[in-house]
């Protein structure tokens, strides 16, 4: 009789070639990924056919200390109204609506900015206003 064992074969799964596969694998779908971009499709954008920023007309600041000035020359608060209106008269002999601008410091009166606005509005002029 024989009574040895019968010695089974082991399976094995070696896994040593697995981690060079699995390495090689996240190596080229990193790579791949960086370059492919989602952007594939060029779209062309609308361009204007002209320069889109108000035309500077009128231009009238109101520093600090609420003192107005139109262009560079200073002028006295009671007569700010009177002096806009005419500016505005003036440009539209030689354009359609003109602009006013209306460079203002954050330490102005905003109301004073506010009436400008509306001086410019009724008398048919765009109006533009910077808060610096």
């Amino acid at each position: 009789m024989n009574i040895r064992r019968k010695l089974r074969a082991h399976t094995e799964v070696h896994t040593g070639p697995l981690n060079d596969i699995l390495f090689i694998l996240l190596l080229f779908f990193l790579i791949t990924s960086t370059l492919a971009n989602p952007n594939l499709v060029k779209v062309n954008n609308p361009k204007g056919a002209k320069d889109s920023r108000a035309k500077q007309d009128i231009i009238v600041s109101i520093d600090k200390e609420n003192k107005f000035y139109i262009g560079g020359s200073s002028v006295q608060p009671g007569l700010i109204d009177s002096l806009v209106k005419e500016q505005i008269i003036n440009a539209k002999k030689k354009i359609d609506t003109p602009s006013v601008v209306i460079n203002a410091d954050t330490s102005a009166y905003y109301g004073e900015v506010f009436r400008i606005m509306r001086v410019a509005k009724q008398n048919g002029a765009k109006v533009a206003a910077l808060v610096k």
